[in-house]
């Protein structure tokens, strides 16, 4: 089973990686954690250049968090999967639908081409979206990255298009409302991943 997170920065969604990994750890279940960009060698490298170099256009951007997805996929996530390991994303293919498809203006059925070539077609099974409104994220934030920086407007944009993501996908995509307590947010992810592995 492939479980990614998504979620505007500042939504908890690192939190709730956390706190899931904790429970699948506690229940002795066999997992991968991944995030994006990074987890190879060449991953985080790229991961370093696109949070905190200074001026990166938008079709550059792109091509980087893909080139990095599609080392990930092919040396970490393909393997993990064929050995029937769960894999946990915190962010994948719908990131760049979001950031770069929508908010960059690049365009959402180009990012989603583009993401089928870099994965070979590989989709999550299972997707939580984190949402909260662009302003309680802002506030959760204490440092920003070169992309966090991008303002209000722009992660509304974001937002917008997860929402959008979330009604095109409803078997795939769980909407979970960010602006509950963190421990209420864990039992609803826990609930709807026990409800799906045992369907």
């Amino acid at each position: 089973m492939f479980i990614s997170f998504e979620g505007i920065d500042g939504s908890g969604k690192g939190t709730q990686v956390s706190l899931f990994m904790d429970y699948l750890s506690k229940k002795g279940v066999d997992f991968v954690y991944v995030r994006e960009p990074g987890s190879t060698p060449l991953g985080e490298q790229i991961r370093n250049i696109l949070l905190f170099s200074q001026e990166i256009t938008p079709k550059a951007e792109l091509l980087m968090f893909l080139a990095s997805r599609a080392q990930m996929v092919e040396r970490v996530v393909k393997p993990a999967l064929a050995l029937e390991k769960l894999v946990i994303a915190d962010r994948f293919i719908d990131s760049s639908v979001a950031y770069q498809g929508f908010a960059r203006g690049l365009g959402v059925e180009l990012v989603k081409k583009l993401n089928d070539f870099a994965t070979g077609g590989l989709k999550p099974d299972l997707t939580f979206y984190i949402d909260v409104p662009v302003e309680v994220a802002m506030a959760r934030k204490k440092h920003l990255d070169r992309i966090e920086t991008e303002g209000e407007e722009f992660l509304m944009k974001v937002r917008q298009a997860y929402l959008n993501l979330v009604k095109e996908e409803p078997k795939r995509f769980v909407l979970i409302d960010g602006n509950a307590d963190q421990l209420t947010v864990h039992r609803k992810i826990v609930e709807e991943f026990e409800k799906r592995r045992k369907g």
